[in-house]
């Protein structure tokens, strides 16, 4: 019995997250494609120009939010780790985007709307896989993560 509560326990905690992840994810989702059609269409910037600066306002207010409302719960390891190592996977989650969009426009020579867009929402959505993921993994820890995997005890001092 103990096993399947557990297992229910780290299951609803894991939806709870990617439940709140999510939200989060929507609103930074608006923010970039947004910001990213404005600077492009409205604009007229570069096509990665606009995605890189859309892309670094939407992950400051995702990394905003998920530090204060989804991981809030988990052990803060420091604001300047956590900033540094949020915005390099932040980095690599960009580049994914700007792979699908460069790939689109430079490669396939699509520059419609429609087929930059396309391709914006495929890096957006490899992105987030890889980020989700990334975030767990390295920013935003377990507490048992941060502590060391045995305390000295009686007996292990003993030894």
């Amino acid at each position: 019995m103990q096993f399947l509560r557990r297992a229910y326990e780290r299951l609803a905690g894991l939806i709870r997250e990617l439940s709140k992840f999510g939200t989060i994810g929507a609103i930074a989702f608006v923010i970039d494609t947004g910001g990213f059609n404005l600077l492009q269409y409205g604009l007229h910037w570069g096509t990665l120009t606009s995605k890189v600066v859309a892309t670094v306002v939407a992950a400051t207010l995702s990394y905003l939010g998920n530090r204060y409302w989804t991981f809030r719960h988990r052990e803060q390891s420091g604001f300047a780790r956590e900033y540094f190592l949020f915005f390099l996977l932040n980095g690599i989650g960009l580049l994914i985007g700007l792979l699908c969009i460069g790939f689109t426009r430079y490669t396939l020579e699509l520059t419609d709307p429609v087929s930059i867009n396309i391709a914006n929402l495929a890096g957006v959505g490899l992105g987030t896989l890889f980020r989700f993921w990334s975030y767990k993994k390295w920013v935003f820890l377990e507490a048992a993560d941060i502590l060391p995997k045995e305390l000295p005890t009686e007996t292990t001092q003993a030894r």
